[in-house]
């Protein structure tokens, strides 16, 4: 997994949502960083076998759902992250700051292995740097501000990979319908969509790590709230 993970430090969203849209790169953008920390979930494994053999059925993602009343992305599915404050020593250190704050991550078991490319996200005026690491000691998360965020949860990366929850979601925007990568996770928090820059930046990790397994990019998923 460490090797797997680190091959490319360029690896980024095929094309990020904002682009899709066509929401213009904003220079005064401010710098967020999101951490991707993958672990092994041993008491509730993914019952799909993935096709590549680097995948367990009880390696996991840590994700979590943005409370409905946030002004913005309000109810979705995200990486732990948020805005580089003065304090931070960069990147890293602002995704493991907002991992604790936002899902009670220790930060001391956890190892990190590197960044990924920073990625504009105009449409919330941000350039996000994704952290990639390895919950080498995992301890208890849950949403420590319901303000912030209504579940944390951690999704079996098979269970993610399954076709069976693979589809892409379509936002009509003018003239044209954009169509972009999403997945249906189902865990004891209940039942979420992941869509937009997370499913982007999943799809395009999973892809350079060569882990994706054909699914149906006709299939359409149904997004519950739509980009204003």
């Amino acid at each position: 997994m460490l090797d797997l993970v680190s091959t490319d430090p360029t690896v980024a969203p095929r094309d990020s949502l904002a682009a899709l849209l066509g929401f213009p790169d904003d220079p005064d953008a401010r710098r967020a960083a999101v951490l991707i920390l993958f672990g092994v979930l041993d008491d509730a494994p993914s019952a799909h076998r993935a096709s590549a053999a680097a995948v367990s059925r009880d390696l996991d993602v840590l994700l979590l759902a943005r409370a409905t009343t946030l002004r913005s992305h309000a109810g979705q599915v995200a990486f732990p992250g948020g805005r580089l404050e003065p304090a931070d020593s960069g990147p890293v250190a602002a995704a493991l700051r907002e991992a604790q704050e936002e899902t009670g991550v220790n930060p001391d078991g956890v190892d990190v292995l590197g960044t990924l490319a920073e990625v504009p996200l105009p449409y919330s005026s941000h350039r996000v740097t994704p952290v990639l690491a390895w919950w080498r000691e995992p301890s208890p998360v849950r949403a420590v501000d319901v303000g912030e965020s209504s579940a944390v949860f951690r999704a079996p990366v098979a269970d993610l990979l399954d076709p069976a929850n693979r589809g892409c979601t379509v936002i009509d925007r003018g003239p044209r319908a954009h169509r972009a990568p999403a997945f249906q996770v189902r865990t004891d928090t209940g039942e979420h969509l992941v869509w937009g820059f997370t499913a982007m930046l999943l799809d395009g990790l999973f892809d350079r790590l060569g882990w994706t397994e054909p699914w149906d990019q006709m299939r359409e998923l149904a997004i519950p709230n739509l980009l204003p």
